[in-house]
């Protein structure tokens, strides 16, 4: 009993030592491959495609400030206000699961951001601990600014298409700090299924959705605080 208490024991200490060095590592350097992004590749070759990853980061204040307003607008928006999760929309969708109703999500942008940089997308109840674990230590050692900006350089935006700076070159021959309103809320329009909504294509359907987006961007703070200065 004493060997396996003390092979536990340096499993937990390896865990919590590895996995929040890693999460403050990620505070300061770039996050250029996520585990999505590899699965991705996987898949392509799987199906006889070429793998393709189309990514390349950029900070955050090179980002035009409406794709922030735009996410927060279509995923979450009591980002600035939650500590990362949105327990009124948890209850909500536990509530509509329980009735029948369509699965939906409710994770918050930093939930989606723990699962994109750290963990795997298929839904299991591991998952879903690791994720409520990796959220609470971006949520207290990134802050707001940096979890944005990991999410907007990270997400899934198109087919091998990943972050800002890619989806605005392709899908809009600009670059990300120069994406319009209505570009931005096309994109934030995609993300829920990248793969089959095309931002650059948009379907009668996404365009509704789009007004409504562009409708509540006027509600949402100014995020970041200094982006009517850039």
């Amino acid at each position: 009993m004493k060997k396996v208490s003390r092979w536990l024991r340096n499993i937990l200490i390896f865990f919590f030592t590895s996995t929040i060095l890693s999460v403050v590592i990620l505070k300061y350097i770039p996050v250029y491959i996520t585990p999505l992004m590899l699965i991705r590749a996987v898949e392509q070759m799987a199906s006889g495609e070429t793998p393709t990853i189309r990514h390349h980061w950029v900070p955050l204040e090179q980002i035009s400030h409406n794709l922030p307003q735009a996410v927060m607008a279509s995923e979450d928006n009591l980002f600035l206000k939650h500590k990362g999760f949105d327990l009124e929309q948890i209850q909500k969708a536990q509530l509509e699961a329980q009735e029948g109703k369509r699965q939906r999500g409710a994770s918050t942008i930093s939930q989606q951001t723990a699962r994109n940089v750290f963990l795997w997308q298929k839904r299991s109840w591991l998952r879903k601990g690791l994720e409520a674990y990796f959220t609470f230590l971006i949520e207290a050692i990134w802050g707001k600014e940096r979890i944005m900006e990991v999410y907007l350089n990270s997400i899934e935006m198109g087919k091998g298409i990943y972050g800002a700076d890619a989806v605005a070159r392709i899908n809009f021959k600009t670059t990300p700090d120069k994406l319009t309103k209505e570009q931005c809320a096309y994109i934030a329009v995609s993300l829920p299924n990248p793969l089959e909504r095309d931002s650059a294509h948009p379907t009668a359907k996404m365009r509704k959705m789009h007004n409504t987006v562009l409708k509540r961007m006027k509600q949402i703070d100014q995020f970041p605080k200094d982006a009517c200065a850039r």
